[in-house]
């Protein structure tokens, strides 16, 4: 038993259930009753998940706070237990990755953790690096393009030293050519660490399939086996899905937005939609979390763009709404979801439980 998750609950019943559906799936359980406990436990062992029944006040935000400064669990996974109706934006904004609506049911629990259990394992996983030295063109809002040196690359990441510092949120735009390749690998990223001496480790998010196949090219070339680690993050925010209020909820990512989601590599046939109108455009979903997707598509929408999504499966349609955050003609273009209500998040994660649990999905 290799993940072991830290139950925070003082409610009974949850707590039962929720010990033994982890249990049911192979998963070791410490449950304590107790914030002030829950918050040593924090600083004495690593956990793959931390499930925490969340009531708005000074114990929780406080003990949100210790799991991000942890030096053992600052990344761990956090799902968070709400009551029924509960306005969940607040705590998706401070970092949680997955919602639990009291009262908690065996099937719901069971689709929400096994989606969770799929990702504990992928965030497990460590990507191959290799030794690299080229020149990149770094670029980001408000700056001129700023020269840096990459010095390792994996399939999920980079290390680049630079002259200034770069932002800590927001993404950052990369273009470099590696040794022995005459394209140009392009794609954006975030930056996970920064260090006094200029060193800079970038973590990648929107990565088009060519620049992708670049990449690995490279790396198997170089006799490392790219790991099918994480794909391109997006944030998880809940919310309203008016296009008018995209620009607003943007706003919320704070934290979540610099952790990023774990995503879950597919081939999906899908249908978009540009939001307002009823015209269908075939595409191919490449990747999903619950925050967002890649869409593949050679004429793709312009960024900031609202969209709606069709996915059906062999038993159930599922339908969301999103907002484009880049755009790579002849690729495709990175999606955000934008929930209007928690009955469509709960259909993305049942949707992300049937990718775990196998191909039972409409591919074309």
């Amino acid at each position: 038993m290799d993940l072991c998750v830290l139950v925070v609950c003082a409610d009974q019943d949850s707590a039962s259930l929720l010990k033994a559906v982890l249990a049911e799936m192979g998963m070791a359980v410490e449950h304590t009753p107790s914030i002030s406990r829950g918050m040593g436990l924090l600083n004495e062992r690593r956990f793959s998940a931390v499930v925490l029944d969340y009531h708005p006040g000074q114990a929780c935000e406080e003990f949100l706070t210790r799991l991000r400064q942890s030096a053992k669990n600052r990344a761990t996974l956090l799902i968070a237990l709400v009551d029924e109706g509960f306005n969940a934006r607040p705590v998706f904004g401070l970092g949680a990755n997955f919602v639990l609506y009291r009262p908690l049911s065996p099937e719901r629990t069971r689709l929400s953790l096994h989606a969770a259990r799929s990702l504990m394992r992928r965030d497990r996983r460590r990507n191959p690096r290799a030794r690299v030295s080229s020149a990149a063109t770094l670029s980001y809002p408000g700056a001129p393009d700023l020269n840096a040196t990459m010095v390792d690359l994996s399939d999920s990441g980079t290390m680049v030293t630079t002259r200034i510092e770069l932002p800590k949120a927001g993404k950052v735009y990369f273009e470099f050519a590696l040794p022995g390749q005459q394209k140009l690998v392009r794609l954006s990223g975030e930056v996970a660490w920064q260090d006094s001496s200029g060193r800079s480790g970038i973590r990648f998010l929107d990565v088009p399939q060519a620049s992708r196949r670049l990449i690995q090219a490279w790396l198997q070339r170089n006799d490392v086996q790219p790991a099918p680690g994480p794909r391109p993050q997006f944030p998880a925010i809940g919310g309203q899905g008016d296009p008018s209020e995209f620009k607003d909820a943007g706003q919320l990512m704070n934290a979540s937005n610099r952790r990023g989601e774990h995503r879950l590599p597919c081939k999906l046939g899908a249908e978009v939609y540009r939001l307002g109108t009823t015209i269908p455009n075939r595409c191919s979903l490449s990747d999903i979390s619950e925050g967002g997707c890649y869409v593949e598509m050679p004429s793709p929408f312009s960024a900031q763009s609202g969209v709606e999504i069709l996915v059906r499966t062999t038993d159930m349609k599922v339908k969301f709404r999103g907002q484009v955050l880049t755009a790579h003609p002849g690729f495709g273009m990175g999606v955000r979801f934008m929930f209007r209500d928690s009955v469509e998040r709960e259909e993305v994660l049942q949707l992300l439980a049937r990718l775990s649990a196998g191909p039972v999905l409409d591919k074309h």
